[in-house]
């Protein structure tokens, strides 16, 4: 064995001698690292998890659809909202004319929603989604997959005939055991029959997917007045086919609408990627939040580390004269306090992976945000705990390196 490895065995040997020997100290001293660590992870493990689950759930609109509103998707100031509060409706017009003019859509249909209770005998939902769509609408963005019955017929839609497609939680609620196929619902004040039983798509960020009641627009509009603006769903062949048939519907509609050039358009694009962005802005400044805590917990973690360290020098000066006259070199003594507070750094750095993948997966248990642990992060972890300890040992070590043999033995700690 080289002898460069023989020290660095021995300061090993002996860092872990010393941690072992001061076991209520060494704990203490770790403490400030593993809540710095496990806030990372934690964090880290939901946000991933989240992130994940977002950009598969969250895309109402596939990769190769979009929508068309009145309304921005965000609306950052009051000033924003009244003009766009006096933009014109999208109306059923608008959509019959995108229909005869637009060549680069393969579909486009239209929705229109609202809130309202539903009833089946004793039974009563509150705010269930009303969504008013066009016969082809099961087709574009996120597709609604049937557990049994039909979906809407353009005869049901010319006819403005009183059927319904509802969600998993409206039949669970409203007919348990009941099979609620060929049923007569109440939604408001009008009687409904079931023709079809959507798929249950489960949660996203806490909201059920599956509280809702479509039924054919016309029906919609007779309904609840056709005073409204409906969103305009339109569906391509390929993401390539998407933009050029987002920039032909964004002419006909400024054409339509008599929008001069020098004028911004009156309508809004919806895309997958929209909602992202969204969800992103909307979590960014918690994420950052986090690790900002994180990082003072470390910060605060490396501050200790270095104050114990100084008392573990100054406790064991005497043990420094002796090791130095028995030949030990100021590197051998600096090697071995950066390895002591190495050691102790990222044996708490593994502490709060541990602990912070656990928290993870109880959050993800008790509430319905899922976690990932990207191993990545468990690395990065480790070395961002061992490098705290190794940047806040250096002044200790070097302090102990520095000690005068002499000076050091007269010692009477």
């Amino acid at each position: 064995m080289k002898k460069g490895s023989i020290y660095l065995s021995e300061s090993l040997r002996m860092a872990s001698s010393s941690l072992r020997a001061n076991k209520l100290r060494t704990f203490l001293t770790l403490l400030g690292v593993i809540i710095g660590v496990l806030t990372i992870i934690a964090v880290v493990s939901v946000i991933q998890g989240l992130n994940s689950y977002v950009y598969t759930k969250m895309s109402f609109y596939g990769a190769n659809d979009f929508a068309i509103s009145k309304f921005s998707p965000v609306i950052t100031t009051i000033k924003e909202y009244t003009e766009q509060m006096k933009r014109k409706d999208l109306t059923l017009e608008d959509l019959e004319t995108l229909r005869k003019l637009s060549h680069s859509a393969e579909l486009i249909g239209a929705s229109v929603e609202t809130s309202q209770n539903v009833k089946y005998g004793h039974q009563l939902l509150k705010n269930v989604n009303i969504r008013g769509v066009t016969e082809v609408d099961h087709l574009i963005g996120s597709v609604l997959e049937l557990e049994r019955g039909r979906y809407f017929t353009q005869d049901d839609e010319n006819r403005s005939r009183f059927v319904c497609l509802i969600g998993a939680d409206v039949a669970e609620k409203l007919f348990p055991g009941i099979d609620p196929i060929g049923r007569w619902i109440k939604v408001s004040d009008q009687n409904f029959e079931v023709i079809g039983l959507g798929k249950r798509k489960g949660k996203i960020l806490g909201f059920s997917q599956d509280n809702y009641v479509w039924i054919p627009i016309t029906t919609f509009m007779k309904v609840y007045g056709s005073r409204r603006t409906i969103t305009i769903n339109v569906h391509t062949s390929s993401p390539e086919k998407m933009q050029s048939a987002m920039e032909e519907v964004r002419t006909i509609l400024r054409s339509i609408r008599k929008r001069t050039f020098k004028e911004p358009d009156d309508f809004a694009f919806q895309t997958s990627e929209t909602f992202i962005q969204l969800y992103k802005s909307a979590t960014s400044g918690i994420y950052f939040a986090m690790i900002a805590i994180a990082s003072i917990a470390l910060l605060v973690g490396g501050i200790v580390i270095m104050n114990i360290m100084l008392v573990s020098v100054s406790e064991r000066t005497k043990e420094i004269g002796i090791r130095m006259a028995i030949g030990a070199r100021r590197k051998d003594i600096l090697i071995q306090f950066l390895i002591e507070s190495a050691i102790l750094s990222g044996l708490g750095g593994i502490i709060g992976i541990i602990i912070g993948y656990l928290i993870a997966r109880i959050v993800t248990l008790t509430t319905s945000l899922p976690s990932k642990v990207d191993p990545a992060s468990i690395v990065v972890a480790i070395f961002m705990s061992t490098l705290v300890g190794l940047f806040f040992g250096i002044y200790p070590a070097n302090r102990a390196a520095k000690l005068n043999p002499v000076e050091a033995l007269r010692s009477e700690q």
